[in-house]
């Protein structure tokens, strides 16, 4: 795959950045470059040499979403920056790569599959839907759903290394499930699909490994970390029960990886992800 023909959107975020290093050759550009929300923007971008648009541009304030001015900007962003994606994708024979969430389920079934109908429950979700059917409708897409991202940039894993750092004690929702997708397995896998002529369509992609809640990822945070604070469970109703402003969340988010598995990709396990990445974390601060 020639690199200069890729097109990375959202080139700032977390798998923006990490994307920019897989493919240093390719145009990478943000918001100010590309506001993919602008249909004339997008529509007078040169796409001469482009042949594969990955896009990591992304409205992620889940809770930010449901308010007034965060709700227009998810949809502007999540749904109608898409739909401009995708209209340029079709009318010049372009590859759309979107990334997808797992907020489009409500959370209810595990693990998720890949045809499993979507259920959205927050505005963010609902945004995420959207795209998701848009993009289902080009002839050459691949959407790329995954979970719980970590990588260089405002995260989880992150956040509760902080907290540890600074000797406090977190209190931590026990009873939500999934995995962890580091940005270099998502970048990775994303790479596998574009290089390996693998079917067009959706794949799931997190790490592999037990499913954990985010209690129990703390505690294997602060282990790796060689941290010794406690953790207190919590449960998601109890958490956000304070808090009216916060978007419903899916308390399951387990995918179904064997998909992507068939392709020939084995994932990495969480865990082994995690300790390099919270060494790397440690080092460096």
């Amino acid at each position: 795959m020639d690199q200069s023909s890729v097109l990375i959107t959202g080139s700032n975020g977390q798998l923006g950045s990490a994307l920019s290093k897989q493919y240093p050759k390719a145009k990478a550009v943000d918001s100010n470059q590309l506001d993919i929300t602008d249909s004339v923007a997008v529509s007078n971008f040169d796409w001469s040499n482009i042949k594969y648009i990955i896009n990591a541009a992304a409205y992620t304030n889940v809770d930010g979403a449901q308010s007034n001015e965060g709700r227009v900007q998810a949809w502007s962003v999540n749904a109608v920056g898409v739909a401009n994606l995708a209209r340029v994708a079709k009318e010049h024979d372009i590859t759309l790569v979107h990334i997808s969430s797992e907020y489009v389920f409500d959370g209810s079934r595990a693990p998720h599959t890949e045809d499993e109908p979507l259920s959205p429950l927050g505005v963010y979700a609902q945004t995420k839907a959207a795209a998701d059917i848009v993009v289902t409708t080009l002839p050459k897409y691949y959407i790329v759903r995954t979970s719980w991202v970590i990588g260089d940039g405002k995260n989880f894993v992150r956040t509760m290394l902080d907290l540890g750092k600074k000797g406090i004690d977190p209190t931590v929702i026990a009873d939500d499930t999934g995995r962890p997708t580091f940005t270099g397995e998502l970048v990775r896998a994303i790479d596998h699909l574009l290089t390996s002529s693998t079917a067009y369509g959706l794949y799931n992609c997190s790490n592999e490994g037990e499913p954990v809640s985010w209690a129990n990822l703390t505690r294997a945070t602060f282990e790796c970390a060689n941290l010794t604070n406690t953790v207190t469970d919590i449960t998601n109703e109890e958490y956000y029960k304070d808090k009216p402003e916060a978007a419903p969340r899916p308390h399951n988010s387990v995918f179904d990886l064997s998909k992507l598995k068939a392709t020939d990709f084995t994932p990495h396990d969480w865990k082994d992800d995690l300790k390099e990445y919270v060494t790397k974390e440690m080092n460096t601060q």
